[in-house]
């Protein structure tokens, strides 16, 4: 259990609207003298290629975690907030004119955050930010398993001949030696593509896929036995693109596909993953500008919260 210098501001005594402009409230992270968890903002969408914006993600999921009410996860069982040291990094100062300087920016402060045991979760900014976070991740534990949650594979060549962007990343991250061979799997990916060699070159990478339409078919639990499966016992990045879920769920982000999932899939899917040996999460590409009532932050910042808790069961 932890001392209440970490838990959240008490909701029955400040209310959600005030208080700390941190993640559901919690500490910053020069406020505490060690920690589990970090939430680190990632400010960068130089690599987004259609709707700009998710550059203020970070901002705007740390508004929307105010209406949290972390104190108790239902679900799992477990008070995540209270009983794992979890604080609050900041931002990362990325370039937001140099793709090459943001990432080695973004890997050098992940590094720095995530020393040791700690673990990070990342709020992007657009999904080109996992490339550098992958990068510090398997510095510590060496090739990882990949858990993607996403409506697209990310797994393309260049963009407009430019090698890292947020739909080139996966590749890159299979060319580095970052991934482990035929242990990583997409969830939730749909619509149209460039062409069937997209598909074939994905798996020659040693991915698998789950399709959103996949779901209605074999359900949510052979989906997560599915996953679970995939990854085994290897250390796992869990990788949420906010666009997975369909636009009725998540309007404000970049690349929006309709046909995707539920809020209420992705948390089951989520929460099924319970156990395993996950050391690092980002939750990318929610774009405020385009967003509605907070619909997508708030998706965003329940994923994040999730994740925690992830973090706490995983630990047990």
């Amino acid at each position: 259990m932890t001392s209440g210098e970490y838990g959240p501001e008490n909701g029955l005594l400040v209310p959600r609207f005030a208080g700390r402009s941190t993640f559901a409230r919690i500490p910053e992270i020069d406020r505490v003298p060690d920690y589990d968890v970090a939430i680190l903002g990632v400010p960068f969408d130089g690599g987004t290629s259609y709707r700009p914006g998710a550059r203020f993600g970070p901002q705007a999921v740390r508004q929307a975690s105010r209406h949290l009410r972390p104190a108790y996860h239902v679900e799992l069982g477990c008070s995540p907030l209270e009983e794992t040291r979890v604080a609050d990094a900041g931002d990362v100062a990325a370039n937001p004119f140099s793709i090459d300087e943001a990432m080695a920016a973004i890997e050098r402060q992940a590094a720095i955050v995530g020393q040791g045991s700690r673990r990070i979760i990342a709020i992007g900014g657009d999904h080109t930010i996992a490339l550098p976070m992958l990068r510090a991740v398997a510095r510590k534990h060496g090739p990882v398993a990949l858990i993607h949650f996403d409506a697209h594979l990310d797994t393309w060549d260049t963009y407009f001949s430019a090698p890292v962007t947020h739909g080139t990343i996966f590749r890159r991250a299979f060319e580095e030696g970052l991934l482990l061979e035929e242990r990583s799997i997409h969830a939730g990916i749909r619509g149209p593509i460039y062409g069937p060699n997209d598909l074939i070159e994905d798996r020659q990478m040693g991915f698998r896929t789950i399709r959103a339409t996949d779901l209605p078919i074999i359900g949510i639990s052979a989906a997560i036995e599915a996953i679970r499966e995939r990854v085994g016992e290897a250390p796992v990045y869990l990788s949420v693109d906010i666009d997975v879920l369909d636009p009725a769920f998540a309007p404000g982000t970049g690349t929006p596909e309709v046909g995707g999932l539920a809020s209420r899939e992705l948390l089951q899917l989520l929460r099924g993953l319970k156990g395993l040996g996950i050391v690092g999460c980002d939750v990318v590409e929610v774009a405020p500008a385009y967003d509605h009532a907070e619909i997508t932050a708030l998706a965003a910042a329940t994923v994040v919260f999730e994740m925690i808790a992830l973090f706490w069961q995983g630990s047990r």
